[in-house]
C-alpha cells in the first residue's frame, strides 16, 4: 500500500528490496538486512523496471539526495541504512536560506524534542556512554582553558547527540542531527564571548554529572537552564546562505571553532 505512494519507480524498487520478516506486508517491521547490498546497474534496472536509463539517473539522484543510496565508481549503487537526516537537512537549509528566522523556529522545535525525550534517552545510556560524555567534558575544558582558546564545537555537538543516540527513533535523531548541520553551515559555531562559553560548559558538566549519578531530574534542570542561556546568546547575523565549504568566514571578533 505505502510503496504505491512513493514518488518514482526507482524508489519503489528500492523499498521492495527491504525484507519484511514476519510476512505481514506493509504492517511488518522493515528489516535492514539489505543495507550495504549492491543494486543492479542502471542498464539492468532499466530492463527490470521498464524505465529509460536517462529517467533512472534522475530518480537515482533523488534517492541519493535523500540518503537512501550511495553511488561510487567501483562499488556501484548500494543501499544505505535509513536516516531521516538528509531529507530534513535539505529542507532546513533551504528554509533558513530564504528566511533566517526559520532557524529560531527550528531551534525551538529541537529544544522541545530534547526536553520531551530527556528521561527516556538518559535511562538508555550505558556505562561506556557515561565515560564518553565525561571525556567530551574534559576535552571541552582543555580547549577553553588552553592557549590559544579554542571553541569546543565538536564536543558540543557530540555531547548533545550522544545523550539521545540510544533512542530507537530515526526521526528524533534526524531532527537533532539536522539542527547541528544547519548550526555549522550558517556559521553559528563561531562565538566571541568567553564568559558565555564557560557558563554553557558549566551546565554541560552539571548535566553529565547528574546523568552519571542517575539523578535524571537534576540533569534535566541543568539542561533547561542551558537552553535558556542559549536562547539569549548574541549571534552573528545569518547571511541567508552557507558558503561553499559549509561555513561562513569568521569575523574578526569571533573565535573560530576547533574542528
Amino acid at each position: 500500500m505505502f510503496r504505491r505512494r512513493l514518488p518514482n519507480e526507482f524508489i519503489r524498487y528500492l523499498a521492495s528490496q527491504f525484507i519484511l520478516p514476519n510476512g505481514e506486508g506493509d504492517q511488518a517491521t522493515v528489516s535492514d538486512k539489505r543495507t550495504g547490498d549492491r543494486l543492479p546497474s542502471l542498464g539492468q534496472l532499466s530492463e527490470i523496471l521498464g524505465v529509460s536509463v536517462a529517467k533512472l539517473r534522475e530518480q537515482l539522484e533523488v534517492a541519493r539526495q535523500l540518503g537512501f543510496v550511495e553511488v561510487r565508481p567501483r562499488t556501484g549503487i548500494r543501499c544505505l541504512p535509513y536516516s531521516f537526516t538528509p531529507a530534513v537537512r535539505q529542507s532546513l537549509m533551504y528554509a533558513v536560506s530564504i528566511a533566517p528566522a526559520h532557524f529560531d523556529a527550528y531551534t525551538d522545535l529541537r529544544n522541545q524534542i530534547e526536553s520531551a525525550y530527556w528521561i527516556e534517552a538518559v535511562r538508555l545510556l550505558r556505562a561506556e556512554d557515561h565515560d564518553y560524555l565525561q571525556t567530551l567534558i574534559g576535552q571541552a575544558w582543555e580547549k577553553l582553558h588552553g592557549s590559544p582558546i579554542r571553541i569546543p564545537h565538536r564536543e558540543h555537538r557530540e555531547l548533545h547527540l550522544t545523550i539521545y543516540r540510544r533512542l530507537e527513533n530515526p526521526f528524533v535523531i534526524g531532527l537533532l542531527e539536522a539542527f547541528w548541520d544547519a548550526y555549522e553551515a550558517f556559521g553559528l559555531n563561531l562565538y566571541a564571548d568567553y564568559g558565555y562559553l564557560e557558563q554553557v560548559w558549566i551546565y554541560h558538566q552539571q548535566m553529565v554529572d547528574a546523568i552519571c549519578a542517575g539523578d535524571f531530574e537534576a540533569g534535566f534542570e541543568a539542561m533547561i537552564k542551558h537552553k535558556d542561556l542559549f536562547q539569549h546568546r548574541p549571534i552573528p547575523e545569518l547571511s541567508g546562505a552557507p558558503s561553499a565549504n559549509g561555513n561562513d568566514s569568521p569575523g574578526s571578533s569571533y573565535f573560530e571553532a576547533d574542528q
